[in-house]
């Protein structure tokens, strides 16, 4: 029974210790080129294993309504993500949005308002 509590201990502090080195993206920066309808976003967020500990998704919505979902393997490196997206039915005046999901805890959603 002592061993049970030990085991038991020892995996929640662990759960702990894990979601402590967890964070959301710290920022993401958005532009779009009205002329090639192009949105390009990079999505800051530090981590020491980009291989583990990453974002994991990244969703795109146009106006209030999700147009894309992305599911990614593994970040691109240390500090961001960068991708980027054709948007073809975009308009003057609407309101776009990126999300960007860290594969261990937390979001962080930016927008903007499209300019032609």
């Amino acid at each position: 029974m002592k061993r049970l509590f030990v085991f038991v201990a020892c995996f929640i502090l662990l759960s702990f210790l894990k979601a402590a080195g967890a964070h959301p993206p710290s920022d993401i920066n958005i532009t779009f080129d009205p002329e090639t309808k192009m949105l390009q976003a990079e999505i800051m967020h530090n981590t020491s294993n980009p291989l583990t500990h990453y974002i994991k998704k990244i969703d795109l919505g146009l106006n209030g309504k999700e147009i894309i979902e992305h599911l990614v393997s593994k970040q691109d490196n240390n500090k961001s993500q960068k991708v980027s997206y054709l948007i073809v039915d975009v308009k003057d005046g609407d309101l776009i949005t990126v999300e960007g999901y860290c594969s261990i805890s937390g979001k962080l959603t930016k927008e903007i308002r499209v300019k032609m």
